[in-house]
């Protein structure tokens, strides 16, 4: 078992205070978000090796092919721009050997689904190209519908893989959201064990608010998927995303952040 946490987890941190924190709580690798490493890669990678992390999953500065429609995450507009973004992201993040370098669609926005769909094949197709050559592997992310309008419009397991099928891209894998993917059939996310590059890990709210995590609980949907997974032989990384609000989760020191996601996560694999 190897149990990671996203740095978008402890959005207010630093991202050496992100490594200290995360190695204290016992985590074995970091979820790289882009945005947050600082430009020198030799002593981003230096100080991660330096505390025993390896790296789980890593997100691009630009992370989806259509423009996000999130507050302060927006990015270009034009889509060649995107996917260039993306395509040079995934050659910088393949120097610290994670297990993916991840993908989303973005939402459609006033296009129709079938614009939206060529859009993001022809991204994938030119991302996957770069993952290739940069000796990286691709996954792509299928979002939670609450958030259709706003972060993807490919909301399934089912869709997610039908998509990189009409892209003819066997060797991109899907990044398995259990906050995502809390509608799932465990059975159907454990029969696609093969196509998983990797597992984030998060729950919803008692009331559910789009877009907004927390912490795995022992009885949650993150539970249930990640047992299922289990059982079908997973033997990748659980790693803790949590989107929270300034008052939340995102409100606690990185230490103590670090600490209550390890002790959350470490209870899934009972």
């Amino acid at each position: 078992m190897k149990l990671s946490l996203s740095t978008i987890s402890t959005l207010n941190a630093s991202f050496a205070e992100d490594v200290e924190a995360y190695a204290a709580a016992g985590f074995d690798s970091i979820g790289l978000w882009e945005m947050k490493l600082p430009f020198d890669d030799d002593t981003n990678l230096a100080l991660i090796r330096s505390h025993g992390l390896a790296v789980s999953n890593c997100i691009p500065t630009v992370p989806s092919f259509l423009q996000l429609s999130i507050p302060g995450m927006e990015g270009p507009a034009d889509p060649t721009e995107r996917a260039d973004a993306i395509c040079e992201s995934v050659r910088r993040l393949a120097r610290y050997e994670p297990e993916c370098v991840l993908c989303l669609s973005g939402p459609l926005g006033a296009r129709t689904e079938e614009e939206g769909r060529a859009i993001v094949i022809d991204g994938l197709r030119r991302a996957a190209e770069a993952a290739h050559e940069a000796r990286v592997r691709l996954a792509f992310e299928p979002i939670h519908p609450s958030q259709h309008d706003s972060a993807g419009f490919i909301g399934s397991l089912a869709e997610a893989l039908a998509l990189l099928d009409e892209a003819e891209l066997g060797d991109v894998g899907v990044l398995a959201d259990t906050y995502n993917l809390a509608g799932e059939d465990p059975a159907s996310l454990a029969s696609a064990l093969g196509r998983i590059a990797g597992v984030h890990v998060a729950d919803e709210l008692p009331e559910p608010v789009p877009g907004v995590r927390t912490l795995p609980e022992p009885d949650g949907r993150s539970a249930a998927l990640v047992d299922a997974l289990r059982g079908a032989g997973w033997n990748g990384t659980l790693d803790v995303e949590i989107f929270s609000t300034p008052d939340g989760f995102w409100a606690l020191p990185a230490t103590e952040a670090a600490r209550a996601a390890h002790a959350s996560v470490l209870r899934l694999w009972r």
